[in-house]
C-alpha cells in the first residue's frame, strides 16, 4: 500500500486525480486530499504520505511553504509540483526543495499514471534501503555487545594487547585515554559489603541486555564488558589524560543516578568503583584501582582519587617511559625496547650520576619484571635458582656504563626471546589454519570456523593471517576454490554446476560471478577456451 497526498485548491482537480488513481491502481494507493497548504501540512503529520502532489498557488500557506514545512518532519516523502504557472522562480525554488518534477497543468491521465509509476519505484527503493538499514542495525545490536565484551576482556584481563587497535576501529574509538568503572551487584549488604546469591547472579545474567541499555542511556560512549561473577566492568574513552576535579564530581553524580536507576529497575543492590584515566595499554591499572575502590564501605560510589589505594611516584619519575619500555618488551619489539631502555637509563644517569647502588637496583628490578612478562608469554620456563648469579653480577658492576651494558644486554635477550615465541606461535597458528583450510575449502567454512579450529579470536586471527600470508582469508580461500574449479572444468564429464559445487560454490549463479571476477571469463568460456587450446 502506498499513500498519496494531493493538495490543490481546485475541487475539480482533486476529484479528477482521485478518480484516475482509484481506477488505475484499484485500491493499492490510499489517497488524501487538501484544499489549502495549511490543511496539507496538518494532514501530512498524521497521514505520513509517500508521494505528494502539491499545487503552488493556494490560499494562505502556498505550496512551496507547505513542502518546506512537511520536509521538516517527513524527509522521505517524494514531492511533485502542480502548477499552471511556468515561472522560473517557482521552478528554481522547487529544485532547491528537492522536488522530483514540476508538472504543468492541465495534466493528462497518461502523465499522472507515468508520474505515479515512477514515484512508486522510488518509494520501493526508499523502503528497501530503510529495511536494509534496519536489518543492519539489528545485526549491529547483536554483534556490538560481543565486540565490546571481547574488548573489555582483552584490555583488562589479557596480557596480550595486540588486538587493541582492531577493537578500537570496530568500536569507533578515537580517544587516546580511558578509565575503568567496575559495577558490583548483590542481593544483600553485610558489614558494608555486598553479598550476591546464585539467584541474584542468574537474574543479572537474564537481564544483561536491559542492564546494558540502562548503562548506555547514562553513558553512550561506555564499552561494556560481560558479567563476571557479581560484577560488570566498563571502559569509558576519554580525550584527556587528566580528570579535573569538577569532571570527577560529575562522573560520580552520573554514576549515582545510574545505580539508582539500576536498583529501581532490577531490584538488586549496586555499588561502583571508578579508576584513574590511563592510556589504553595501561587500563588494567585503572581496572585494579576501580576494583579496590569498590571495597570502600563508606560510599556506594568511590573514585580512586578519593581513597588511599596505593603510593604515588615522585613528581619527575618517567612512569610513562617505563610503561612504554615494558610494553615494547611484551610485544617483542627489539628496536622499540632499545630506544626506550636507552632513554630510561639516560634519565637514571641524569637523576643522580653518583648513586651507583640505585642504578644497580633499578636495572635489576626492571630485568626481573621483564623476565616475569617473558614467563607469562611462554618465552622462558621458571626455575628456582636460575637467577642465583644476578646479585653477584650487579654488585660487581663498577660504573654507570657497565650497569647500562648489563641492563641492555639482559633486556635485549628477553625481548628477542619473546619475539621468537610470538613468531613461532604465529607461524604455528597460521600453518595449522592453512592445513585446515586446504582440507576443507570445498565445504562451507568461515573465518569463525577456522579461528575456532586454531583457538584464537576471529579479530586476532584475521590480522595474523593477513600479516603471515599476505592476503586476507576470503582472498586466500577464493584462490583455492577457483584453482580447483579450473581443474574440474577441464573434465568435460562434469557439468559446470557440478564443477562449481565440488570446488565450494553450490550456487551456480554465484559461482559464475566469482569465477568471472577472478579470471575475466565465465566458467563456460573457460571450458570452451580449453577445448580450442587442446
Amino acid at each position: 500500500m502506498y499513500r498519496l497526498l494531493i493538495a490543490d485548491d481546485e475541487g475539480i482537480m482533486l476529484e479528477s486525480l482521485r478518480e484516475i488513481v482509484s481506477q488505475h491502481y484499484q485500491g493499492s494507493i490510499e489517497v488524501e486530499t487538501a484544499k489549502s497548504g495549511r490543511t496539507a501540512v496538518e494532514l501530512a503529520e498524521s497521514f505520513h504520505p509517500d508521494i505528494v502532489f502539491m499545487d503552488i498557488q493556494m490560499p494562505g500557506i502556498n505550496g512551496l511553504e507547505a513542502i518546506r514545512a512537511i520536509r521538516a518532519f517527513n524527509s522521505s516523502a517524494l514531492f511533485y509540483i502542480l502548477s499552471a504557472y511556468d515561472k522560473f522562480d517557482y521552478a528554481k525554488s522547487a529544485i532547491a526543495l528537492g522536488v522530483e518534477k514540476y508538472l504543468m497543468k492541465p495534466i493528462s491521465r497518461k502523465t499522472v499514471i507515468e508520474t505515479i509509476d515512477e514515484a512508486i519505484v522510488k518509494v520501493d527503493g526508499i523502503r528497501e534501503k530503510h529495511s536494509d538499514q534496519l536489518k543492519m542495525q539489528e545485526k549491529l545490536e547483536t554483534v556490538i555487545p560481543l565486540v565490546e565484551n571481547g574488548f573489555v576482556t582483552n584490555m583488562l584481563l589479557s596480557a596480550d594487547s595486540q588486538d587493541e587497535e582492531y577493537y578500537k576501529q570496530l568500536l569507533d574509538i578515537s580517544e587516546p585515554y580511558a578509565y575503568a568503572i567496575v559495577v558490583q551487584f548483590g542481593t544483600s549488604e553485610e558489614n558494608g559489603r555486598l553479598q550476591c546469591t546464585v539467584s541474584g547472579r542468574l537474574k543479572a545474567q537474564e537481564c544483561y541486555s536491559q542492564v546494558r541499555a540502562v548503562i548506555k542511556s547514562f553513558s553512550p560512549r561506555a564499552v561494556i564488558g560481560p558479567i563476571m561473577s557479581d560484577r560488570i566492568t566498563m571502559i569509558i574513552p576519554h580525550p584527556d589524560e587528566i580528570f579535573e576535579y569538577d569532571e570527577r564530581i560529575r562522573s560520580i553524580e552520573r554514576m549515582r543516578g545510574l545505580l539508582s536507576r539500576l536498583q529501581e529497575q532490577f531490584g538488586l543492590k549496586f555499588r561502583a568503583g571508578i579508576g584513574r584515566i590511563t592510556r589504553f595499554q595501561d587500563l588494567r591499572m585503572s581496572y585494579q584501582e576501580a576494583s579496590a575502590a569498590i571495597q570502600d564501605s563508606r560510599s556506594r560510589i568511590a573514585h580512586t582519587d578519593d581513597l588511599v589505594t596505593h603510593g604515588r611516584y615522585e613528581d619527575n619519575y618517567p612512569i610513562e617511559l617505563e610503561r612504554d619500555l615494558l610494553a615494547s618488551i611484551r610485544s617483542g619489539d627489539s628496536d622499540g625496547m632499545s630506544l626506550k631502555a636507552g632513554q630510561f637509563f639516560d634519565w637514571i644517569e641524569e637523576k643522580d650520576p653518583d648513586d651507583l647502588n640505585s642504578m644497580r637496583l633499578k636495572a635489576l628490578e626492571l630485568v626481573l619484571r621483564a623476565e616475569s612478562d617473558a614467563f607469562y608469554a611462554g618465552a622462558v620456563d621458571y626455575a628456582y635458582n636460575y637467577r642465583k648469579d644476578y646479585l653477584q653480577q650487579v654488585n660487581a658492576l663498577a660504573s654507570a656504563d657497565e650497569v647500562r651494558v648489563w641492563f641492555l644486554d639482559h633486556m635485549s635477550t628477553i625481548t628477542s626471546g619473546i619475539r621468537d615465541r610470538i613468531e613461532e606461535q604465529s607461524e604455528s597458528t597460521v600453518t595449522k589454519a592453512i592445513k585446515y583450510i586446504q582440507e576443507n575449502f570445498t565445504k562451507e567454512i568461515s573465518l569463525d570456523d577456522v579461528s575456532r579450529e586454531v583457538n584464537v579470536s576471529p579479530y586476532y586471527f584475521s590480522k595474523l593471517f593477513k600479516e603471515e600470508v599476505g592476503k586476507n582469508f576470503i582472498e586466500y580461500i577464493t584462490e583455492l576454490r577457483i584453482d580447483e574449479a579450473k581443474k574440474l572444468l577441464r573434465d568435460e564429464r562434469l557439468a559446470i554446476r557440478e564443477a562449481g559445487a565440488l570446488s565450494g560454490y553450490p550456487d551456480q549463479n554465484y559461482f559464475s560471478r566469482i569465477f568471472k571476477k577472478q579470471t575475466g571469463m565465465t566458467p563456460r568460456q573457460f571450458r570452451d577456451a580449453g577445448k580450442e587450446n587442446s
